[in-house]
């Protein structure tokens, strides 16, 4: 007579697999060692008005980034965000230069039709002309960057010209916090909400993971490609007024170069340019570290070009970190 003895045995711990799980972690752990270098170089970096005066620089660059994100989600880009800042910026900033009394939330949603209307361009073109993303929206970089110019004649709106109301509208504080920053965590609430919980977040998800599957298990994916260029359009005219708000003017080159940073922020956080993989929690998290790393360069009196060198060197880490992490786990 034979027994047999079953072992158990444990699982093995899959590094990769626990790497792609919690990405967010990995972020966090590299903020406190960073704000921990920093710190040893320049001990005002750990001070409450430093870390709100980041959070403060880092708030348009999360909404805006969050846009970007759920466009990223669908293996899409945009590049056109700074400029949709630019032109919407322009264009809120005229109005209020000419009509200081319009009640704030009219200037709030007079920036998010524009944006919005500014993202369907994108959208048509894309989902109707079938151009690529990158083509189509590095293209309307270039209009609406022109249209800037076109409108404002290449005059500015300096802040003498602003009414109080829109200063107020990111200056102001509830509880001692910064209306920009609760602006920012509200927006990325919504956002988190939308992604999570209501079908349209998940069918975004579904079409950037397989646009194949997707489509047999009955969604419209080129509706969900239009719906994410708009909503990329409507964060980057809040960004826009917001943008105002805080630097008190709309300049012909009101966020030059922004996109880079929208797009920097969502790869680090997580994000996968190969589609259907990315948090909010994350891309937040991807801001801030953006914020940190700008800071820090200032604190230790480290020339600004090196910002966009970084920016460059954490795309790039981050992108072939997702190529190995997600291939290593798709052989196991």
């Amino acid at each position: 007579m034979t027994t047999q003895i079953s072992r158990r045995t444990t699982p093995r711990i899959n590094v990769w697999d626990l790497l792609a799980r919690f990405r967010e972690v990995g972020i966090i752990v590299f903020i406190l060692l960073l704000g921990a270098v920093v710190t040893l170089r320049a001990p005002s970096f750990l001070t409450v008005n430093n870390f709100r005066d980041i959070l403060m620089n880092i708030s348009i660059l999360a909404i805006v980034a969050l846009g970007q994100t759920i466009v990223i989600l669908t293996k899409g880009i945009d590049l056109s965000v700074s400029s949709m800042i630019g032109l919407v910026a322009m264009m809120v900033g005229f109005v209020m230069r000419q009509y200081p009394e319009t009640p704030i939330f009219l200037i709030v949603l007079l920036g998010m039709a524009l944006g919005t209307i500014a993202g369907s361009f994108n959208s048509i073109i894309i989902t109707f002309g079938k151009v690529p993303p990158i083509i189509a929206t590095l293209g309307t970089l270039s209009v609406y960057r022109g249209l800037v110019f076109f409108y404002s004649g290449g005059t500015w709106v300096n802040s003498f010209e602003l009414p109080q109301s829109i200063k107020m509208l990111s200056k102001g504080r509830l509880f001692g916090v910064p209306n920009l920053i609760l602006i920012a965590l509200f927006i990325s609430i919504i956002v988190y909400l939308f992604l999570k919980f209501t079908r349209t977040g998940r069918n975004i998800y579904a079409v950037g993971s397989n646009v194949e599957a997707a489509e047999y298990a009955g969604i419209r994916p080129q509706r969900i490609i239009f719906l994410v260029y708009l909503i990329s359009g409507l964060l980057s005219g809040i960004g826009a007024v917001l943008w105002v708000s805080r630097f008190e003017s709309a300049q012909t080159n009101t966020a030059l170069g922004f996109e880079l940073q929208t797009v920097t922020a969502a790869v680090i956080g997580g994000v996968s340019i190969s589609g259907g993989v990315g948090t909010v929690t994350g891309v937040v998290l991807g801001a801030i570290l953006l914020g940190i790393i700008q800071n820090a360069l200032t604190l230790v009196r480290i020339s600004p070009f090196w910002q966009l060198a970084a920016q460059g060197l954490l795309i790039l880490i981050a992108v072939v970190l997702d190529k190995v992490i997600y291939t290593r786990v798709a052989r196991n």
